[in-house]
């Protein structure tokens, strides 16, 4: 246990600003909690019995970002530090946010309203001295997540800690207390999490992906019930069984996405909501056949199935545009088999399919669907790693030798057709995906004169 944690410098002058007016301040929430983890502190959140207005009279620049709750943020030392009111809250009956605010007296009184035992701890700016009325420090060293009091009570207040406390227990590697786990499945907790916003959601299911291991979020949220509501596609993939006699799945589509999420990398959000997505339209098109070995399942055209699938679930979540466009792309595509017999012509087709700036999500988000196979990483010399790794080669010979793999690449444009007396319209656009096809076969041809006269012949014929 700690006593004392070491206080950054800028909140340490930023305390003696308190102190010189007669004001105490604390650090709260997840910078304490990280600080005792033994991680770097992210947000620096303050506590202080001073009020808003009092503290934009202290200090040179405040912004009043939801003084209607007690709170300003401080621009100190080009920091943006968070700054509330010691104070309670009662009735939320709009699931969310207190009907009712008073400021509170004492750093004790302000701990009492939050969420977590382990979110509940307070460090005086003084000297780091911990304050810690819930025994929050315990259950960080026996990794639980607990709610301050009654768990039922904390979640009816707003119906986001619910998700909260998955996301935490996907990021921390916690353990979920079985009395406030009971209680995230409680009914009536669960018409709260109805009622919040998706945004909320979405910023919460985000956090859970970028977690180390999403797979225990997820999981969390299908056994609470949490993702029939947001996403319910996701349900049809439980039990949806892939494993038959040629070996190559262990899962069900449910843990296989799961687990492939977890193969993804972890900083790239797109990929990881592509590897999640990638066959959630598998059972749909679940088909079966019989082989001399056997019964095999079939997922035909799931590729399609599936982006289609993807791009509704993500614009229900309020995904920005370019993300969905992007995601729905990876998956669409994922389906690809690369064979050493693929001539370079091929390989021009499938940068300009891909488009080069998604190659390496598009390999990322193939290591993945491996990773998801058997929930295990990929091997440095395993036949999928060679087979990225040549096709990877070649991308880079032939991005290196300037060939066209587009319309813009091309040696001549529409305004050039036009001189040769081709009408501006859908003829146009025909013959220059002709050519490109063309130089796509043989680079040499994307000379102006060389185009111009396939044009011409292309011109003559009727359409």
């Amino acid at each position: 246990m700690f006593n004392h944690i070491h206080i950054p410098a800028v909140l340490q002058k930023m305390n003696a600003i308190f102190v010189q007016h007669g004001y105490e301040a604390y650090l709260v929430g997840g910078a304490v909690r990280d600080t005792l983890l033994g991680k770097k502190a992210s947000d620096l959140d303050i506590a202080t019995n001073a009020t808003p207005e009092q503290v934009m009279t202290i200090f040179h620049k405040v912004i009043p970002t939801g003084i209607a709750h007690g709170t300003v943020t401080i621009h100190f030392m080009g920091e943006e530090i968070e700054t509330t009111t010691f104070r309670t809250e009662s009735d939320y009956s709009d699931g969310r946010h207190p009907d009712k605010v008073a400021y509170a007296a004492t750093i004790e009184e302000d701990l009492s309203r939050r969420d977590f035992t382990m979110n509940a701890i307070a460090a005086s700016l003084k000297d780091g001295a911990i304050v810690d009325p819930f025994n929050g420090q315990d259950d960080i060293k026996r990794k639980y997540i607990r709610t301050v009091g009654n768990p039922l009570e904390r979640f009816s207040e707003d119906g986001l800690r619910p998700i909260r406390a998955l996301r935490f227990a996907s990021q921390l590697n916690f353990t979920i207390d079985d009395n406030t786990f009971k209680a995230i499945e409680d009914n009536s907790i669960r018409d709260k999490i109805k009622n919040i916003s998706i945004e909320r959601f979405r910023d919460e299911f985000v956090k859970i992906l970028s977690s180390k291991k999403p797979s225990v979020g997820l999981a969390l949220l299908e056994q609470t019930g949490i993702m029939d509501i947001f996403i319910p596609e996701l349900k049809a993939c439980r039990n949806c069984i892939q494993s038959d006699v040629r070996g190559f799945h262990e899962f069900d589509v449910a843990n296989h996405l799961f687990y492939s999420c977890d193969g993804a990398p972890r900083e790239k959000l797109n990929v990881r909501l592509a590897a999640l997505f990638h066959d959630v339209g598998k059972p749909d098109v679940k088909r079966i056949e019989k082989i001399d070995e056997g019964e095999i399942f079939t997922f035909y055209n799931h590729e399609g199935v599936s982006a289609e699938k993807t791009r509704e679930i993500l614009f229900r979540l309020k995904f920005p545009n370019s993300l969905i466009d992007n995601v729905v792309h990876l998956v669409k595509n994922h389906m690809f088999y690369y064979e050493p017999k693929w001539t370079d012509a091929a390989v021009r087709r499938f940068i300009m399919r891909i488009k080069a700036e998604n190659i390496e999500d598009l390999f990322d988000l193939r290591l993945a669907d491996v990773y998801g196979m058997h929930n295990t990483a990929v091997v440095a010399n395993s036949e999928t790693v060679a087979n990225l790794n040549e096709l990877s080669d070649r991308i880079k010979k032939i991005e290196s030798e300037h060939t066209a793999i587009s319309l813009k690449s091309l040696a001549v444009n529409g305004n050039d057709l036009i001189k040769i007396g081709i009408p501006a319209g859908k003829k146009i656009g025909f013959i220059l995906n002709e050519l490109l096809e063309t130089v796509l076969d043989d680079p040499s041809e994307n000379t102006k004169e060389k185009l111009l006269l396939i044009a011409e012949n292309i011109k003559n014929k009727a359409f």
